[in-house]
């Protein structure tokens, strides 16, 4: 199992970047630097790229609405030449208070944008001529779908690297996981619990892989996660605070009741009573109690937090759910500190 690790998107980015590279040197197999309503992602993914030389990178993610398949295929194409072939384009829905708060473009059809994104971007990287005439996407645009009839069907210029850069989606609901498993070389869940992946995730999975060609390999599971390694209790409870806040902010506070993607997981997880419970709270204002309500066994679940002995249990709980890739984002009071758990869990993990 490859070890992953999250940058952030916000605030000391270039002495981040400069410690990257010891986390490199420790092992890190992978970095991805997420793009919410923040500065662009790409920009800073090639700077990552110019200060590395082994690490690979991602997108996670790119949503799928503000670029336009072809772009997203250009970027993909550009940062995997910067790189020497090791991007990876993660990609995603995100929501619409985005999408549509941040970007003023329609947030619909999560799913079908998604397949024709995927199917778009492999012509693009097999520079083919780009012709496509899906649901959502014509290309050229005719003045049939309300182009001037001027298009051309055109091939990427530059010669990419690879023609098959790996594409993983970001998904959780049950269409979406199955399209992962169907169409993408690799799909990112959040929030994942090994012990309950089955019941979540196991039908949807089966779904896609059903119908999946043996070309694509294996699918790539990149489930994000937490990492505090220490015997301390007090260390431990702080980091048990932190992720509790972070889930209830997700379950109770990303979305309005009915409509919220993290709230229906805990469903699907068992959790059905508290996560009402949690949504309700948070809803009303009282975050604090939102937070206690969380459960011990769901916060465990996703979080990677105590002594090393129980550090090491939990990662082979993830590998043997078949995780592929761990992406823990490590908690610690210092660089050093946070730099040892990187180094701990590669261990782990080999």
């Amino acid at each position: 199992m490859k070890i992953g690790m999250p940058l952030s998107y916000s605030g000391g980015f270039v002495e981040t970047v400069a410690q990257l590279v010891e986390y490199e040197a420790a092992g890190l197999d992978l970095v991805l630097l997420p793009e919410a309503y923040s500065f662009d992602s790409v920009s800073q993914l090639g700077y990552i790229a110019a200060k590395t030389s082994r690490v690979e990178i991602a997108s996670g993610i790119l949503n799928i609405y503000s670029r336009t398949p072809a772009l997203l295929a250009m970027t993909a194409a550009g940062l995997d030449y910067v790189s020497e072939g090791r991007f990876v384009l993660g990609i995603g829905a995100s929501g619409p208070q985005v999408v549509e708060g941040f970007h003023g473009v329609k947030y619909d059809a999560p799913l079908g944008r998604a397949r024709e994104v995927v199917e778009i971007c492999r012509k693009v990287w097999r520079r083919e001529p780009l012709q496509y005439n899906g649901k959502f996407y014509h290309l050229p645009l005719t003045a049939e779908h309300g182009g001037g009839g001027a298009g051309k069907a055109l091939r990427l210029i530059n010669h990419p690297v690879r023609a098959d850069i790996p594409v993983v989606l970001a998904a959780l609901g049950p269409k979406n996981v199955e399209l992962a498993a169907e169409l993408f070389d690799g799909w990112e869940p959040v929030f994942y619990v090994p012990e309950r992946a089955e019941a979540a995730f196991g039908e949807a999975l089966a779904a896609g892989r059903a119908k999946r060609q043996e070309s694509l390999g294996p699918l790539q599971i990149v489930p994000g996660t937490w990492v505090a390694i220490t015997e301390d209790a007090q260390e431990q409870a702080a980091v048990v605070q932190q992720v509790r806040e972070k889930l209830a902010l997700y379950l109770g506070g990303m979305g309005a009741r009915g409509k919220n993607f993290y709230n229906d997981l805990a469903v699907r997880y068992g959790f059905g009573d508290a996560a009402k419970t949690i949504q309700d709270l948070y809803l009303d204002g009282r975050k604090a109690e939102a937070a206690a309500a969380v459960p011990e066994e769901l916060v465990h679940g996703v979080a990677l937090i105590g002594a090393p002995g129980w550090i090491k249990e939990r990662v082979n709980a993830f590998a043997a759910s078949g995780v592929t890739t761990l992406n823990a984002a490590p908690i610690g009071a210092t660089h050093e500190q946070r730099l040892r758990m990187i180094a701990r869990l590669k261990e782990f993990a080999s």
